[in-house]
């Protein structure tokens, strides 16, 4: 879908909210069933402020009890952390490590020098060198994931380039202080608000929580993506109870 064509299609009103494609409103969690509406906005960009496009958007299509969830990556563009790939200047470090990165079919991640450049810059030569060896090691006894614990959760919410559907030319870094984004949320528009990082292939985790929000119950809840992962334009949605 172009930008152009996109920027055309009306706002969904509550009576018109519906699920993305392939997506389900509600799900169990525990005998209790919940629903997540997606909510649709326009192409989020750097200029925007991302309590103004909850209040724009989610405010007035909640209800007292919901809870509002936006995707780290949205929040992420907001800060200012989408950069062009062609603008980074990729370092030695990024230019030998990002070959060792496993190749997965659900994602590229680190392995592209862009985005190992990204993982370089949010953590650090030494602490990104630290976990290559570290994660080695533990490919050795058959263990996984020994990089993304020694580099921690900002490596672990880098997007390469090419992967968004709006901004495929910037690798993408994890939003900065999603806690906080959240209790300013809560605190601006009194709706509890959570930033989630959830995909295709049942992750989901909760970055930043205001006030108010069960992070387990909220991951829960998203565990098979209802935002969607490509161009459904619902960077965000409000988690109900059904009575």
């Amino acid at each position: 879908m172009s930008t152009a064509a996109f920027l055309e299609m009306p706002v969904i009103t509550p009576q018109e909210i519906r699920p993305n494609p392939n997506r389900k409103l509600e799900i169990n969690v525990a005998g209790q069933m919940y629903e997540r509406l997606p909510v649709r906005t326009h192409i989020i960009k750097r200029t925007d402020n991302i309590v103004d496009v909850a209040r724009q958007y989610a405010r007035n299509l909640s209800k007292n009890g919901d809870i509002l969830f936006i995707s780290e990556k949205v929040v992420a563009v907001t800060q200012g952390r989408a950069v062009p790939e062609n603008e980074m200047k990729i370092g030695m470090t990024a230019r030998i490590l990002w070959r060792f990165v496993a190749k997965v079919p659900y994602g590229i991640g680190l392995r592209r020098p862009s985005s190992m450049q990204a993982a370089v810059d949010e953590c650090g030569a030494a602490r990104i060198w630290l976990a290559a060896i570290v994660g080695a090691m533990g490919k050795l006894i058959g263990r996984k994931g020994d990089f993304y614990r020694i580099a921690g959760p900002q490596a672990a919410t880098i997007d390469a380039a090419t992967t968004s559907p709006f901004q495929p030319e910037c690798v993408c870094m994890g939003p900065k202080d999603p806690e906080k984004v959240a209790q300013t949320i809560f605190n601006e528009l009194g709706l509890p608000c959570a930033i989630v990082d959830v995909n295709d292939i049942g992750g989901s985790w909760v970055l930043g929580s205001s006030s108010g929000v069960d992070k387990k119950l909220v991951e829960a809840t998203l565990k098979d993506n209802p935002l969607g992962q490509g161009s459904e334009c619902t960077p965000m949605g409000l988690l109900r109870k059904k009575a």
